[in-house]
């Protein structure tokens, strides 16, 4: 039966008794058809077929009204658009603070870079100046993870509305299909109720022919509909009086043929109303809270995904406040904020030791100026001796005149002396960028950097060595510059660092085949270094002793570090007996020497300073 079928369709029956089914006509009269024991199922027993967790009122309500599917589609529709609008607003923000945050990045690393190659302020400003560019780095770094963050959630928005937009129309599809069973199943049930109507008709209108009785319009008109039956009607009274003669026989032929066909249509009919309220029962009692639940569930999920992602962009932007406040003025009060740090700035000191600098480097034979003392034969008149109250302290230019910067080429006594440090601080400086950045770099010491960038950081250095940032792009993207740099600055010493006077005596203790009686002489030449000489070749082994641990990384053993400051650290060597250098042939003695130092730098420097 096309009802059956279609109920069978759906999947979804009940396990118990069928249930009473009241029906009404037509003409407005109430036909009770008994298709069972069972009763019409309650409004109990339908909210059980709901999950308890659920918003049971709001269910209830949607159940009752006609209209909650197209209600929640439509709110389903109204979120889905609030999400994407979210979304978008999130993905614009997000690329706003990651333009901000990357320009903001290359504007203090360019700005820092710049700075070094022009000849800006040294001193306290450059310190406060370098410290604020790192500061705003720091803030673009947290601007950018702040655009990842808002990124992602823009895309989890943009999948939250992609999958309840697929389960809506899931759903969606689902009532429909109901609903168009549903329908089918009632057009069915008035197709069977119309040819049951007729053939009771037709009966009706044979029973009459057969009494002969006339039939008139108004009576006919006028009869109300008795046991759920309509009139015949004004297509019947148009026979007028029907004719008696008729044959018996044919005639209860015809009220039999009629009365089985009645009986046909009346089960037939029965049947579609007991299948039309099963599938009625079926879709409001059961699949209809089913659809509406899922429904709901959607805009519960769209809704409340959309609140938390709001809910967390403004933690987020107070977080991002936060973490910048933080950042201008750090929690630790060992750390200096941006605004400590400009404050930080000495005019006063800068401007001291940038005198003494000038007049250290312009001042005395470099002076262009006219000059003060010379010969008295040549019209200079002796110099008026100053006024020197007790207790009072000399001119700044001659109390500041030791105090010069340039490094390259000076004696390493004057540099200690003139720093008033232990070690020069160009070795200082490039020995802890080169750890750095080449502590594991292959042949470090032994490749050589580029010779117009070793001149340009050797000029620089020897102008101004505070100024200078290793740390930048420039240099510690190659850091064989430094390296070569530090190199030229060993070479250029006017003394070699092991001392043209102690040369021999170190050559004759290199000299020695047994590597322990090498060792102690060696030793005592160190320990018979001046104190300038001995505490910068202490650091610098102590250097070098580094890169001997990451051989396995940098491939520079002992013995090629050894061939690499060899000629380096003794210098061109002495005259021989005819006169000429000696730095060729005392090569292997020279690498040796550093050798055997490097190997028990230990026992040398670390020993005697811990006895010390």
């Amino acid at each position: 039966m096309p009802g059956a079928a279609t109920q069978s369709e759906l999947g979804h029956g009940y396990a118990g008794a069928p249930p009473r089914v009241s029906i009404e006509s037509e003409g407005g009269a109430s036909a009770t058809m008994s298709v069972g024991d069972g009763d019409v199922a309650s409004a109990t027993d339908m909210v059980t077929l709901v999950d308890p967790s659920f918003d049971e009122n709001i269910l209830r309500s949607l159940c009752e009204t006609d209209c909650g599917v197209p209600l929640l589609l439509d709110r389903i529709k109204q979120s889905m658009v609030s999400c994407r609008e979210a979304a978008a607003f999130l993905k614009r923000r997000a690329g706003l603070e990651d333009e901000y945050g990357k320009g903001l990045q290359k504007l203090a690393r360019s700005t820092s870079t710049e700075y070094a190659q022009h000849e800006g302020k040294a001193g306290s400003f450059v310190n406060a100046w370098q410290a604020s560019m790192r500061t705003h780095e720091a803030m673009a770094e947290s601007r950018t993870k702040f655009a990842l963050r808002l990124n992602e959630m823009s895309e989890e928005l943009n999948n939250l509305v992609k999958e309840v937009e697929k389960n809506r129309k899931a759903t969606k599809d689902l009532a429909t299909r109901y609903e168009r069973a549903l329908q089918e199943s009632e057009s069915l049930t008035e197709k069977t109720k119309a040819r049951f109507d007729m053939t009771a008709e037709e009966l009706e209108r044979l029973l009459l022919q057969k009494e002969g009785e006339p039939l008139k319009d108004n009576a006919m008109q006028g009869r109300s509909p008795v046991n759920g039956k309509r009139v015949i009607g004004k297509a019947v009274a148009k026979g007028g009086m029907l004719l008696k003669g008729r044959n018996p026989q044919n005639m209860q032929r015809q009220e039999d043929d009629i009365r089985a066909r009645m009986s046909g249509a009346s089960d037939a009919y029965r049947k579609a109303v007991t299948d039309t309220q099963t599938i009625r029962q079926e879709y409001f009692n059961f699949q209809l809270p089913r659809i509406l639940r899922a429904l709901k569930e959607c805009v519960d999920e769209i809704d409340l995904g959309t609140q938390y992602h709001l809910s967390r962009y403004a933690f987020l932007c107070e977080s991002i406040v936060h973490s910048e406040a933080t950042i201008l003025q750090p929690q630790d009060d060992h750390v200096l904020g941006l605004k400590a740090t400009m404050e930080s700035i000495d005019n006063r000191s800068d401007f001291k030791v940038w005198m003494q600098s000038y007049i250290y480097a312009h001042g005395g034979q470099n002076a262009r100026g006219p000059r003060r003392n010379g010969p008295q034969d040549e019209g200079f008149l002796p110099p008026i001796p100053a006024l020197h109250h007790p207790g009072s302290s000399p001119s700044l230019a001659h109390a500041y005149l030791d105090k010069g910067r340039p490094t390259f080429g000076v004696s390493l006594a004057d540099q200690m002396a003139r720093d008033d440090v232990d070690v020069p601080p160009i070795v200082v400086k490039c020995c802890e960028a080169i750890e750095k950045y080449g502590l594991d770099q292959q042949g470090i010491y032994r490749i050589g950097g580029t010779h117009s960038k070793v001149m340009k950081l050797k000029e620089r250095l020897d102008r101004d060595l505070e100024t200078v940032n290793l740390d930048a792009d420039e240099w510690s993207s190659d850091i064989s510059n430094v390296t070569s740099v530090l190199k030229l600055w060993l070479r250029e010493l006017p003394d070699p660092l092991f001392t043209s006077s102690q040369h021999q005596d170190f050559m004759d203790a290199a000299r020695n085949d047994n590597e322990r009686a090498r060792h102690i002489r060696l030793h005592e030449r160190v320990n018979a270094l001046p104190d300038a000489n001995y505490s910068t070749l202490k650091y610098l082994m102590g250097h070098l002793h580094k890169f001997v641990q990451h051989e396995a990384q940098n491939q520079m053993s002992v013995q090629n570090l050894a061939i690499v400051f060899g000629p380096t650290l003794f210098g061109q060597g002495q005259p021989g007996l005819n006169g000429a250098m000696n730095g060729m042939a005392d090569a292997s003695l020279q690498n040796k020497a550093v050798e055997t130092i490097l190997e028990h730098y230990t026992d040398i420097f670390v020993d005697d300073a811990d006895e010390a």
